[in-house]
């Protein structure tokens, strides 16, 4: 039996790891691959960004769920001590008599190797792979072979791989920034950002895709027609324009869902929303949205109530809230009377076109015979009696 170890922080787990895994499989037609994160580092402490265990455990799941012979063990993550490779290895030769363990590493450790706890025990339990990432590598790796072929009388192997050019903590310092989405799976990046793990935000680009398949088609352009203006309106305003932006993108994500939808989102959530009447239905996806944006991409507080009020407002609202209520209201596809003095007004007093769209709002609702929705009406004595300011 051929038996691959691979072991790694993987903080987070990347593309690059997924292929040098897979290729190793192939290359020296592993049985089993065995993928080890580390616990605690016997030479090095984990970077303080690092996420918990739970979550990196998950994180590694998630990466190797679909590399074939691959099983992510938990020997070192759960290990309260400093984890030493020897020691992982001989766990796992106890546990599988008389097969070949194959040590996977990339060309940096590769070439320390003499210098690891037990070395000499080690190399001669194992045989080294290593990962080259270039050509440049390969003198290097040869020469480094050549001594541990002399000393240990260990054969070195070469896996050719697919090489990605990142590296872990190049990574964590592009998340925050918004970067790096292509460098890691889909669904290890939906939960980085679910949990705003690295204090990750979402790629502009990744949240727009993730968003617009939540809509109908015919929506689409309304939503990037409120990104627009929320991001113009909050450069006005002095608010933040990534929070602005995120709940323009965000605020219309179940609005293509029946009420029954929409409730059962709240209940999953422990939220309540009550239905006074029929009409206050299309309400509901606000609410649902707001409760949708925080659990699944990890919404700040402020951004969620931004899409919980843009289509009501409320007393005492945010400029965040005003900003993306507003926007809403005037973004460039919007055409009805009064529109033109509405987008004029947002520019020049905030809190007079909020106050001017709420009342347009419920004249509107009263038109159509609809009784206007309690939560305007207060937020609109509150901006008049209050005369609240951005």
């Amino acid at each position: 039996m051929k038996i691959g170890i691979y072991g790694g922080s993987f903080n987070p787990p990347h593309l690059g790891h997924e292929f040098s895994a897979a290729a190793a499989i192939d290359q020296l037609m592993l049985d089993l691959l065995f993928i080890i994160p580390t616990g605690i580092p016997p030479h090095k402490n984990l970077p303080a960004e690092t996420p918990p265990v739970d979550k990196r455990l998950h994180m590694a799941q998630l990466a190797f769920s679909k590399t074939r012979n691959a099983i992510v063990s938990e020997i070192e993550i759960r290990n309260k001590k400093p984890s030493y490779t020897i020691d992982t290895v001989l766990a796992i030769k106890k546990d599988y008599p008389g097969a070949e363990l194959y040590l996977l590493t990339g060309t940096d450790m590769f070439l320390t190797l003499d210098t690891w706890k037990d070395s000499g025990l080690l190399l001669n339990t194992v045989i080294p792979i290593v990962f080259s990432r270039s050509s440049d590598d390969l003198e290097k790796i040869a020469g480094y072979s050549a001594r541990l072929k002399s000393q240990y009388g260990v054969s070195t192997e070469i896996v050719a791989n697919k090489v990605v050019d990142i590296s872990s903590s190049l990574l964590r310092s592009k998340l925050p920034r918004r970067e790096g989405a292509g460098y890691i799976d889909d669904t290890i990046y939906s939960y980085i950002i679910k949990s705003r793990i690295y204090d990750a935000k979402p790629d502009w680009g990744w949240l727009r895709s993730k968003a617009y398949s939540m809509l109908a088609p015919s929506r689409i352009p309304h939503v990037e027609g409120c990104e627009f203006e929320a991001v113009r309106l909050s450069e006005r305003w002095g608010v933040d324009a990534d929070d602005a932006r995120e709940a323009a993108i965000l605020h219309d994500i179940t609005k293509r869902l029946s009420p029954e939808e929409n409730l059962e989102i709240l209940e999953k959530r422990d939220l309540s929303f009550g239905v006074a009447n029929k009409n206050e239905e299309k309400l509901l996806h606000s609410k649902s949205g707001a409760a949708l944006a925080k659990t699944e991409f990890g919404v700040s507080d402020s951004v969620a109530d931004a899409i919980t009020w843009h289509t009501t407002g409320r007393p005492n609202m945010s400029s965040l809230e005003k900003v993306v209520y507003i926007a809403d209201y005037i973004e460039p596809t919007r055409d009805f009377d009064g529109v033109g003095r509405l987008r004029e007004l947002a520019y020049e007093d905030l809190d007079m076109a909020v106050k001017a769209g709420l009342e347009m709002s419920i004249e509107d609702m009263r038109s159509r015979g609809i009784i206007p929705n309690r939560t305007t009406f207060d937020a609109l004595t509150y901006i008049i009696t209050e005369g609240a300011t951005v």
